[in-house]
């Protein structure tokens, strides 16, 4: 549980320092794009409104809370869930990860009403036209990690010999 909780902690707060320090400090809500390394890296403002790649978006400021609402809800079940089933390093890592990058993203919603994405990263010829953030990046990763970590039996991996797969 420990390793879940520090896991979300630093995900947290590199999400919502990255936000600060470029769209705010780079002034990037004016400037609108800055070339970092084009076409490999941009920063490109973008406020989501909706949830992956705009989809659900809504002006209404009820979807807003909707979705605040729902992203509280995934945070708080798997926060219990890994309490409750105590899984192997890498599901608390991958739960961390989730839960970290959920909530910095509903800090988001919560002060400007929307979240802010800023990169924006294509490669060999094919333009990619939407922004996403470390939270954004974070949530991936922690659900293709839950899946990939969870599941299966690791009763051996938390120390119980006698309960874990069989050869």
């Amino acid at each position: 549980m420990k390793t879940a909780a520090i896991t979300a902690a630093v995900i947290f707060v590199l999400d919502q320092v990255t936000k600060v320090a470029i769209v705010h400090g780079l002034n990037l809500i004016e400037r609108g794009v800055i070339d970092v390394a084009p076409p490999f890296l941009t920063f490109r403002m973008a406020w989501n409104r909706g949830v992956n790649f705009g989809l659900l978006a809504h002006d209404a400021d009820f979807m807003r809370w909707v979705l605040i609402a729902v992203a509280i809800a995934i945070s708080l079940w798997v926060w219990l869930w890994v309490r409750r089933e105590e899984p192997g390093r890498w599901a608390q890592i991958s739960a961390g990860l989730l839960v970290g990058g959920a909530l910095g993203n509903v800090i988001d919603r919560v002060v400007y009403g929307a979240v802010a994405d800023f990169l924006n990263m294509s490669c060999c010829g094919i333009e990619n036209p939407y922004a996403f953030n470390v939270a954004d990046i974070s949530i991936f990763a922690g659900a293709i990690g839950l899946i990939l970590f969870t599941g299966g039996s690791d009763k051996t991996a938390k120390g119980d010999p006698g309960k874990g797969k069989t050869p």
